[in-house]
């Protein structure tokens, strides 16, 4: 079982595309030494940029119409 469940994932974001850009773009700034925002045993960068989309402190924006 996935912890945080993926049904509570994708009510955060639009799809599951985004969801996989999110935290992967999350767990790269992990790794690069940024302060992790949740409390978890994980210690890997993914795992974690999950953690903290689920509980919403990171979050997305949609790009405007017009922008690349």
């Amino acid at each position: 079982m996935m912890t945080p469940p993926l049904e509570g994932l994708l009510k955060k974001v639009d799809s599951k595309y985004t969801l996989v850009l999110a935290a992967a773009k999350r767990g790269r700034q992990l790794m690069e030494g940024h302060p992790k925002l949740v409390d978890t045993r994980s210690h890997k960068p993914v795992t974690i940029a999950l953690q903290e989309i689920f509980e919403g402190k990171v979050t997305w924006e949609p790009a405007k119409p017009g922008s690349r």
